[in-house]
C-alpha cells in the first residue's frame, strides 16, 4: 500500500506562520495537475487565509472547493481533494477537510466543500495501528486488496458510510442510505470519492463507471463500479 495513505492523518492544530511563496507555487502546480473523477464538470479550487465557520481549525491557508452542480460533482470534489491531501502529507504539510467552513467572498460556482492546510503543529503522521475505522468485513464483502485503501481514507465524523462489493476486475460501490431525515448525504458522496481516490492510488489500470446491472445492496445506494479496461 501507498506509505501516505498508511500514515496519513487529519491534522487540527497548525503553526500560524504563513508558507512561503515557493511552496504555494508549487501548490498552485499541483491543483492544476489533479486528475477528476468526472473530467466533463467544472470545477474551481481557490486558495484562501480566511474562512468562517471554522470551529476551533485555525490555519495560514484554505482551499476553497467549488464547482457546477452536475451528477457526480460531489464524489468527483472528494476524489480531487483526496489527491491534494495525500500531496500535502507526502509533502511535510498539514491538511484537514472542514465540512461546515465558508469562505468569506462569493465565489461565482457553487461552494462544495473546503480544506485547512499549513505547517502542522502537531505530528503530521501516525501508525497504522492509530487508526480507528470499521473492520473490512462491515465495509465490504469479496476480495480486493485495495480495499483496505480505502477502509483508511478519512470520512465526515469518521461515519465511514460506504460499502464495496469486489468481484474479479471491479469494485461495485455504493453509500449507506440515511438513518435519519436530517443525515449529511453530501458529506456520504464526497466521502465515497475520497475513498475512491485512495483505490485509484492502489490501482494499476483505474475506470469509475455506472453499470445497469450492479449487485443490489439492502439500505445502500449504488453510485458506481471501478473496472479495469
Amino acid at each position: 500500500m501507498d506509505e501516505i495513505i498508511r500514515k496519513r492523518k487529519s491534522i487540527r492544530k497548525y503553526e500560524k506562520t504563513p508558507l512561503d511563496d515557493v511552496t504555494l507555487s508549487k501548490i498552485e502546480t499541483q491543483i492544476t495537475n489533479v486528475k477528476p473523477l468526472y473530467p466533463d464538470i467544472k470545477y474551481s479550487i481557490k486558495i484562501t487565509n480566511k474562512l468562517k465557520g471554522l470551529f476551533g481549525i485555525t490555519s495560514p491557508h484554505y482551499l476553497v472547493f467549488c464547482s457546477d452542480e452536475k451528477e457526480g460533482y460531489l464524489e468527483n470534489i472528494g476524489f480531487i481533494g483526496q489527491q491534494l491531501d495525500l500531496f500535502f502529507s507526502k509533502s511535510g504539510l498539514g491538511s484537514c477537510w472542514l465540512g461546515m467552513a465558508k469562505p468569506q467572498e462569493k465565489n461565482t460556482q457553487p461552494l462544495v466543500i473546503c480544506m485547512a492546510f499549513g505547517k502542522p503543529a502537531e505530528p503530521l503522521h501516525r501508525n497504522i495501528l492509530d487508526f480507528k475505522r470499521k473492520s473490512l468485513s462491515t465495509i465490504s464483502e469479496g476480495t480486493d486488496k485495495r480495499l483496505e485503501a480505502a477502509r483508511l481514507a478519512p470520512s465526515g465524523m469518521n461515519a465511514q458510510n460506504w460499502y464495496f462489493i469486489a468481484q474479479p476486475d471491479k469494485i461495485h460501490c455504493y453509500r449507506k442510505k440515511p438513518t435519519f431525515s436530517f443525515a449529511p448525504v453530501r458529506l456520504g458522496c464526497i466521502d465515497l470519492g475520497i475513498a475512491l481516490c485512495h483505490i485509484a492510488k492502489e490501482s494499476e489500470q483505474f475506470t469509475f463507471i455506472k453499470e445497469d446491472n450492479s449487485p443490489q445492496r439492502k439500505n445502500c445506494i449504488y453510485m458506481g463500479t471501478v473496472v479495469k479496461q
